[in-house]
């Protein structure tokens, strides 16, 4: 059976990337929630 994680770079950046959460109100509320949580890396 074929393992169900199949990495791809280019599809977790245009998912989670920076670019993306900045793009929405609700994305830039995740960056803000994690900013504020003290987190090393914000997004992808």
């Amino acid at each position: 059976m074929k393992r169900t994680y199949q990495p791809n770079k280019r599809h977790q950046q245009t998912t989670h990337g920076f670019r993306v959460r900045m793009r929405s109100t609700d994305g830039r509320n995740v960056l803000k929630r994690r900013r504020t949580k003290g987190r090393q890396r914000l997004a992808h």
